[in-house]
């Protein structure tokens, strides 16, 4: 009995000692998830799988947009202006420096946001010249669309950027404090003034519009009059304080993913909530990630990469 003992408290020991991973120390609540996250405080992106293994990760400076492509290649930034796609062996199969092409040599660009389209194309927003550009695997441009700006700011004319089924573009503009739908020629189609420096915004097959709300520290979801038919604000769940809002994503069983950024290791991470604002998932890892964690996708969902 006491030998049993002795070698289940040594078992532990160990466990503790060479990995953070144990039962009683994972970074989920809930049903696991595999999941890829991003974080410029410790300077990581990276793949963790539902035992809460490292699948893939590599180096980064700054980023605020990531996807993983239907072919399992991921599509990131490395920096400001650096755009890759990697795939899971770590090879690179294309880049493009926004800093350097399209006539921006010379100009402040910031990249915020970008998007896989059909046929290898890719949906770029810049920040600083103030467009949205399509660009081949040549990086040559195919379209471009102006933004409407009352300030332009490389670093806060555009969070999130997506263009939707309809051939517009949802774009959330940080620094105007709105969300806007523009058509392809630029023209502003639907707007809704947050009121804090929005981050996302993703438009919802019943029409609705669901907007992570930056500083403002609440996710709100509305109709296409603008009205307000659901939210989850700073201090609605038990026990979590929503800091900075980043990523939202409606899920496909209905519940919400929250990307929490800026919120203190005290608080998780990332957050999946119910209609009914149950917290139903977490995620906190504040070894391998760190308090500037402001994209994450969960990859065992159906509506995960978009």
């Amino acid at each position: 009995m006491i030998s049993n003992l002795k070698s289940q408290m040594l078992l532990f020991l160990l466990c503790v000692s060479v990995s953070p991973w144990c039962a009683a120390d994972s970074p989920q609540t809930g049903t696991p998830r595999r999941l890829l996250a991003a974080d410029y405080q410790k300077k990581v992106i990276a793949i963790v799988n539902e035992k809460n293994e490292v699948e893939w990760q590599e180096r980064i400076k700054d980023i605020h947009d990531v996807t993983v492509l239907p072919g399992g290649n991921i599509l990131f930034q490395t920096d400001w202006t650096t755009i890759v796609e990697m795939s899971p062996e770590k090879g690179v199969v294309w880049k493009y420096d926004a800093s350097k092409m399209n006539g921006n040599a010379g100009k402040k660009v910031e990249v915020h946001a970008f998007q896989r389209l059909a046929d290898g194309v890719t949906m770029i927003a810049e920040s600083g010249p103030g467009r949205i550009i399509e660009v081949d695997r040549e990086g040559k441009p195919l379209k471009e669309v102006k933004l409407k700006l009352a300030k332009p700011d490389p670093h806060r004319d555009t969070r999130l950027v997506r263009k939707l089924e309809n051939g517009n573009y949802l774009v959330a503009h940080e620094g105007e404090a709105a969300v806007r739908e523009y058509d392809g020629g630029g023209k502003v189609v639907w707007e809704h003034k947050v009121g804090s420096a929005v981050y996302s915004a993703m438009r919802l097959a019943s029409g609705n519009t669901l907007i992570g709300c930056g500083n403002g520290n609440k996710v709100i979801e509305v109709n296409p009059a603008g009205e307000v038919v659901w939210k989850v604000e700073k201090n609605d769940l038990e026990g979590i304080t929503l800091a900075w809002i980043t990523m939202v994503n409606r899920l496909s069983n209905g519940n919400t993913l929250i990307v929490n950024c800026h919120a203190g290791p005290n608080n998780p991470q990332l957050i999946e909530v119910t209609p009914d604002k149950k917290v139903v998932w977490t995620f906190k890892d504040f070894e391998r990630f760190g308090n500037a964690l402001p994209v994450a996708q969960v990859l065992d969902d159906a509506k995960a990469v978009r």
